[in-house]
């Protein structure tokens, strides 16, 4: 009997390359990113292991490492980047990619949410 669980990175707060404005070119600026990802194991884990699980640390350490090597136009790419990251793990079925500007405006925060699948 298979098990399905869902595994949760939220308010990830970096400080990167983004966006298209002149200002955005110049200087990195504060992105919060959440990833969500359905998980499925063949079997429930029966033993209280970090490695009978998926460790969301990759994900944590991949999205620095995305963040750091380049910088993006659009949120759109930087999700599409994240959860290729995530399904890059055989046993993520699904995934939930949230990032949100949230100083680009005084009154609101800019995001952009995508949901991919095997």
């Amino acid at each position: 009997m298979s098990a399905r669980f869902t595994t949760v990175l939220e308010g990830l707060e970096v400080m990167m390359g983004l966006g298209i404005h002149p200002s955005e070119l110049a200087a990195a600026q504060r992105v919060i990113v959440s990833v969500r990802m359905d998980v499925v194991y063949p079997t429930p884990p029966n033993e209280d292991r970090i490695d009978a699980v998926l460790d969301y640390d990759f994900v944590r350490t991949g999205i620095h490492a995305l963040v750091a090597e380049r910088h993006f136009h659009l949120q759109e790419t930087l999700c599409e980047a994240i959860a290729a990251l995530c399904l890059s793990d055989s046993r993520v079925e699904r995934v939930t990619v949230r990032t949100s500007k949230p100083d680009i405006y005084p009154d609101a925060a800019v995001g952009c949410e995508i949901v991919r699948e095997r």
